[in-house]
């Protein structure tokens, strides 16, 4: 397998973990390279579950290295969690996982300010973003206007205390002044809880843009690991309901430091039906059982939040925009199984926007609002997926809804077909 990035094509949530774990097996480095632990990425093997909103998927296979780039913000509290949880399961990190120190920080006053500034939208319009409140805004916000502090900034730590001391009392002012909100961090305590910190991250600081560099020359196969979905997008998704990273294909090469060039399969994440968490427009959005039977089937609540996604039926218009943006090469289907039971399923195939029918995604989020989908009804197979081994062995019923599905997305090949969570629940194609 060549270099390959994965991408959520979607709104994120679509199973991203599942197929890079899958994928990781034929890959030896798994990248991640945008966003922070604002995503969270579930992957279950043998029965085993585990929940990475840090570190890399591909650290459960332990032969693979994994690297987080210098696109990500990153959490150090959140990823030091995860990094204890895998010593007490079993899975050692040594040599096998580096962190950019060139990547920022999301430090513990980026989340009292995002958390403030969503209570402050609430109060004056009524209308949340619906962060997740890990600070990953701020975090970047800070990155843009150039007073971030970053991992390498951890290496000299006498510099460290002297940036957050500044930031410090900057985003005090800014909370207690503008947000109203009180600013409930000791500067003393924060600091020496960064001293340990720093004990423990530095010795996986590298130039991770040169490691990668060198390892894609002699020849080691890289997997770059998305977070969140395209519809996300800073720019190309529902703005402002977004998060605050690049999620399409043209973060992989800024994030991660590698040259697009080196990037030659770009897999889509295509969940069978549609699901986003927080506020937005959602034009195939079920209120009725077939929803909340999506909903509960497919155990569709936030790995970060808790939250209940909101479900719908498959948007092709959506994902025909996604494939546009990013250009898949192939299409990694999942979440085939939580279809099981429906007696009628749906695909939109077209808008009706102000009495006008169209095929194509609209860039304004107030048009994409005023959205009705059009759909085509399809039969379903009413029975499990357990025994399926091939696609052709699939039910004919699930076969002529995925390709139906495949033509609506400009004819992209499948690489793999989701028949439930587990590892072994993979159809390869």
């Amino acid at each position: 397998m060549a270099n390959s990035a994965v991408i959520g094509s979607q709104w994120g949530d679509e199973g991203k973990a599942k197929v890079i774990d899958y994928l990781s097996e034929k890959s030896d480095i798994v990248v991640r390279y945008q966003g922070g632990a604002n995503a969270g990425h579930t992957v279950i093997v043998d029965g085993k579950k585990f929940v990475f909103h840090m570190v890399p998927s591909g650290i459960i296979s332990k032969d693979k290295i994994c690297v987080i780039g210098n696109g990500v913000v990153f959490d150090a509290e959140q990823f030091l969690c995860e990094i204890d949880e895998l010593a007490s399961r079993g899975i050692d990190i040594e040599k096998r996982l580096f962190v950019s120190d060139i990547a920022h920080l999301v430090l513990p006053y980026h989340k009292i300010i995002d958390i403030a500034r969503e209570e402050m939208l609430s109060k004056e319009t009524g209308t949340k973003i619906g962060t997740t409140g890990k600070g990953i805004g701020p975090a970047y916000s800070d990155k843009s206007v150039r007073c971030g502090i970053r991992t390498g900034d951890l290496l000299d730590f006498d510099l460290f205390v002297k940036k957050f001391s500044e930031q410090y009392n900057e985003k005090k002012k800014m909370t207690e002044q503008f947000y109203g909100k009180k600013f409930d961090l000791s500067l003393s305590q924060t600091i020496e809880n960064y001293r340990n910190i720093a004990k423990k991250i530095t010795p996986l600081l590298t130039d991770t843009a040169y490691f990668l560099f060198e390892q894609d020359k002699k020849g080691k196969k890289l997997l770059f690991e998305g977070a969140q979905g395209t519809f996300l997008d800073i720019d190309h998704g529902t703005y402002p309901f977004v998060t605050s990273s690049n999620t399409s294909v043209g973060s992989v090469a800024a994030g991660s430091g590698m040259a697009a060039s080196k990037i030659s399969e770009i897999i889509g994440i295509v969940k069978v039906y549609t699901t986003r968490v927080g506020n937005g427009p959602f034009p195939t959005e079920l209120f009725d059982e077939d929803g909340v039977n999506l909903q509960t089937i497919g155990g569709e609540k936030g790995a970060t939040t808790g939250r209940p996604r909101r479900c719908g039926w498959f948007d092709s218009v959506l994902l025909r925009k996604s494939v546009q943006l990013n250009g898949f090469t192939k299409l990694a289907i999942t979440k085939l199984d939580v279809l099981n039971t429906f007696k009628k399923i749906k695909i939109c195939v077209k808008y009706e926007i102000d009495g006008k029918i169209t095929e194509q995604f609209p860039s304004c989020v107030e048009t994409f609002a005023k959205a009705k989908p059009i759909y085509e009804e399809f039969d379903g197979w009413q029975c499990s997926l357990d025994n399926c081994k091939s696609y052709d062995s699939l039910p004919k019923n699930a076969k002529i809804y995925l390709n139906r599905l495949k033509e609506l997305c400009f004819g992209v090949d499948f690489c793999m077909v989701s028949i439930g969570p587990d590892r072994s629940q993979t159809i390869g194609m």
